[in-house]
Order: structure tokens, then sequence, then C-alpha cells
């Protein structure tokens, strides 16, 4: 039996009826008309609001289990206006799906999930000239969102509701010496008296032909360090001290730690910190110690290596230990007693937030929090060291965090996706566990695509003021020190009890450019989305407020105006 299909392709106005696709096959004789299309079997499409002229007819014969040859038996005729109508077809598809306009079709998007406005630049209440202020954003209709503002600020305030800040419990010493039985063995419990940096002496016991680094870790695992240790090799011999027929070294640790956070300008800090001519930092900027080194953690996507020993932590300061062993030295021939000035430094920006590796290590808690945490082994060596926090404001760390650690496929519009991710993973774990516990969870901070967690200041500052007292901090904001640089070196030189600069001096340390600025490439994306912004200062307020009272001071709230 013949059966054809006849069909035509219009474009409907808004005022034009609703009905959407009607044609039918059918017996040729006893064809049904569509009666939404007066007669004529149509596909009905409406392509923003315009009325187009175009028109395919189709007329397809089937005679049982009939191949592609018989499209040949159509008359030329015919067989040019199919062709030209599937093109005709395909490319009007094409191009609206394509230029992101495919909303405006009768044909629903598969990806579209929510209300989100077309255009995400624009909340409830704000002005469309406003996109002024965005000259990097893509057209209006080329964003596709799964989550609309409402849907997503439940999540925030499933979030917000199940926040609490809780006192965590302390381990005590000898909890502590369990897990770390070798560096307990290794750092003194005393140390030099006339060094500002926790110095002490080691036997070294090594021959003159021994390489003291030939074990190191940082070498060992990573080539860009050979050329810093062979000149620790050059140097270490010049810089024993002899007694009693053996050799001994010189050892410290850091007077003062810049503990955080990534991308809030740490590395600026540590650039122009490392000028002045009393400081001294580690051989290697960042050595992740005390977060994941000593653990075996390189990346830990790469899973765990051995784990690098203090010993090799200790050899980063030697270059530093040689000049105060030389001071020391030249002193007690002077005044036994004077108090070398030199002091050390490490800026591992990991060291306030990270504790990824406590799974791996130590014995889960009952209520899924890690039993120890970094603080609680630096304050068991060195209570009264020095902590300098640099932040800022964590809905800009947040995106200037994805620019630099995105490796490709960067945008607002993926930077978007991935927020809203994050949160609903972060809220799944929220509904379960503490607070704490999510913040500290390995297996959450690694799924989420975006690090949500270390924007997160209060909690991690609480759990620091469980060990140190507060004045043993110096918190900074890097939105202050971008405007005034020499006021937040002073407050720096202060805090560290340094000596002054001279005038040269001063204005080589503050006048040079900014460190790890945002790349150009990255610049050129342009800022996020406004309502991906609104949504990061719903999720971080109430923490930036915790944080704000701590501190007792309101800039840390980082309020929009």
């Amino acid at each position: 039996m013949r059966h054809c299909i006849n069909c035509c392709i219009q474009l409907l106005p808004d005022n034009a009826h609703q009905q959407q696709a009607s044609c039918r096959g059918g017996p040729h004789q006893g064809h049904q008309a569509c009666p939404a299309c007066k007669g004529e079997n149509k596909i009905l499409l409406r392509v923003d609001s315009k009325q187009m002229n175009l028109l395919a007819v189709l007329e397809v014969r089937t005679e049982g289990n009939e191949t592609w040859g018989g499209f040949l038996r159509f008359k030329k005729g015919k067989r040019c206006s199919l062709v030209f109508g599937l093109i005709i077809m395909t490319l009007v598809m094409a191009s609206y799906i394509l230029s992101g306009a495919h909303q405006e079709l009768l044909i629903s998007s598969p990806f579209h999930y929510g209300g989100f406005p077309s255009n995400p630049s624009l909340l409830d209440g704000e002005n469309p000239n406003d996109m002024k202020e965005h000259p990097h954003q893509p057209p209006v209709n080329n964003v596709s969102y799964a989550k609309d503002y409402p849907s997503i600020k439940l999540v925030i305030n499933s979030i917000t509701a199940r926040i609490e800040f809780t006192t965590r419990q302390l381990p005590d010493l000898q909890d502590l010496k369990r897990q770390e039985l070798h560096m307990f063995s290794v750092i003194p419990t005393k140390f030099l008296p006339n060094s500002k940096s926790p110095c002490w002496y080691e036997e070294f016991s090594g021959r003159n032909t021994t390489d003291p680094y030939l074990t190191n870790s940082y070498v060992l695992y990573s080539k860009r360090f050979r050329s810093t240790f062979d000149a620790l090799r050059k140097a270490f011999w010049g810089h024993l001290s002899h007694a009693h027929g053996k050799h001994f070294r010189l050892r410290c640790l850091p007077h003062f730690y810049i503990i955080g956070q990534p991308k809030c300008g740490t590395t600026d800090l540590y650039d122009r910190l490392r000028l002045h001519p009393e400081v001294k930092f580690s051989a290697i900027k960042e050595p992740h110690w005390w977060t994941r080194k000593r653990f075996g953690i390189v990346r830990l996507r790469d899973g765990l290596r051995d784990r690098y020993p203090v010993e090799d932590y200790l050899d980063l300061f030697d270059l530093a230990a040689h000049q105060i062993h030389q001071g020391l030295q030249a002193g007690s021939a002077k005044e036994p007693s004077e108090m070398n000035k030199i002091i050390i430094g490490e800026a591992s920006a990991s060291t306030m937030w990270d504790n990824n590796a406590w799974t791996f290590f130590y014995d889960n808690s009952t209520d899924g929090e890690p039993p120890f945490l970094t603080q609680d082994f630096i304050h068991a060596f060195q209570p009264d060291a020095k902590l300098i926090v640099m932040l800022r404001d964590p809905v800009e760390r947040l995106y200037s965090d994805y620019l630099y650690f995105a490796s490709s496929n960067k945008s607002a519009d993926d930077f978007h996706e991935k927020v809203t991710e994050a949160l609903q993973l972060f809220e799944n774990c929220m509904l379960d566990y503490s607070l704490r516990a999510c913040v500290y969870n390995n297996t959450l901070n690694n799924a989420m695509p975006v690090r949500l967690q270390v924007g997160l200041y209060a909690v991690y500052l609480l759990d620091w003021l469980t060990v140190f007292s507060k004045e043993q901090f110096l918190i900074l904001r890097l939105e202050d020190h971008a405007s005034n640089v020499k006021y937040t070196m002073h407050r720096v030189f202060q805090f560290l009890n340094l000596g002054p600069l001279s005038e040269k001096q001063e204005a080589l340390m503050t006048k040079s450019p900014a460190s790890n600025a945002r790349r150009p490439e990255d610049r050129n994306l342009g800022p996020m989305w406004p309502v991906t912004q609104k949504i990061l200062q719903d999720f971080y307020g109430p923490f930036n407020a915790r944080l704000a009272q701590i501190l007792a001071d309101e800039a840390f709230a980082w309020k929009t105006q």
C-alpha cells in the first residue's frame, strides 16, 4: 500500500496558535488534514517572533520494504524541493541552537532546567544599562544554566541553617608524640637562647666526601630544586662547627609562618618581605611540608609517596642557619649574650587550611572530624611562633583561584556551573555531618570542582586560636595591601620586631610591581557573572560575619556597598 506525508514548514508570530506539529501520515486516498493548519499538514515553529516564508513539500512513497533507491524515482522537481527543504530546515535549526537562542523555538532545550533569566548578569531590580560595566561578557543569550537563583538560594539557606561554630577537642601532647615519633626525636624542646629563630646544634656524622643532601626528597622528586641544593652543597662544609673531634651543624625552624591563604597576595608579601636584610626564608618558597610533604603528598591525585622526613624540611633552612651560625660565632667573641637579629620565615599558603591527609594517617574520629590538625604539631614545638595571614574577599579569591588552577575551557559560564555543583556537594555533606567535618573532608574537597572551602576563613582561624593566642597573629587584607603597600609592610615590620630600613631599601620594597598578578589571558576572560557573585556572597556571608566578629573589624565582612 502506498503512503505519503505532505508537510510544510511555517514560522509563526507570537499571537499564532500554540498547537505544535500535527502532520499525520496515512493512506493517500483518505488523508486527514491537520486541523490547526487549515487544510495543510505543517510542522509549526516560532522563531524570534518573526514570520518567515519558508516552504518545503516532501512526498515519500513506500512500497513494502523499499531502500534509498526509491529516492531516485522522485521527479526531478520534487527531489530538488526535498533537498532544498532539508537544507533550509537544518540551517535554521543549527543557527538558532548554536547562537543560544533556541529557547525561542517550540522545541524545548534539553539543557535548560530552571527559570534562570537568559541573561545571568541581570538579577531582580538591576538595570540592564549596567551591562556597560562588564564589557568582556559574551552576548546575553550565550549562557545556559542548570539552576536558577531561587533554587541555588535554597541550597545556601540549607547550608546556613546548619552552620555551627563549635570548639574542637584538643589532643594531648602524648597523643601527638605517638603520631610523630621521629619528628619528636629530632626536634628538641629547647633552643639557643641568643637566636630569635628556634635553632639548635646537632652532630653531623658524615665524612667530607658525603653529600649531605643525597637523600633529600625535595631533590629526588623535583628537578627544579636541584640548582637550589647545588648552592646548599657548596656552602655546607664551610659552616660546620667543630668541638671535641666532632662536626656540628646548626639546625633551625622558622620564627614566623605566612600560613595563608592561596590567591590572597602571599607571594607578593613574601617577595617584598625577603628584601629586608634581617629576614631569611626557606630555600623553597612553599615547602608545604607541614600539610603535605610529611605525609608523602606531592599531588594528592597521584597518590602517596614516601613521607618526607623532618630532616628534609630542616635542610631548606640551611642557608639561613649558616648566616645565623656566623653571627653567633662572631657575637660570642664580642658579646656572648647578644641576640642574633636574623629571623627565618616560611610561606606555604596551605598551612592554614590544608589537612586533607589526616584520613590516611590518623584514626578517624566518630564524628568525622580530624583528631589532629597541622597547628597542633607546630604549637608542640613552637608555642611562641608568629603567624601572618593574608586574606581577601572570598568571592574574588575563589574566582582568582579558578582562573589560576583551571587548565582549560575557562569562562564565567563554566565558573558558574562549577560553583553551583560545589554548593550542592557541600550541602549534601552538611545534611549528615558537622561544619568542621565537611570543611576537612578530603573526599568532598577532592570532589568539588572549585575550592569553595578555602574561603571559610572563620572556621580555620577559630581552630588555630584553640592553640595559639590572638596576639601571635597578624591578619591582613589584600585589599588594604594593594591600596597602601607601605602601610602594610610597616605593620609587618612592627609585628616581627624588625629594624628600620634605609630610604633606598624601603623604596625598593614598596615600589616594586605586584608579584603573581593575574595573567593577561585570564584578565581577558573578564569578571564572573554578577549572579555568580551574588550566590557566593550569600554563601560566604555568615562566615565573613563571624570572622569580622572574631577580629572586631567589620572590614573583614566584605560587605557590598
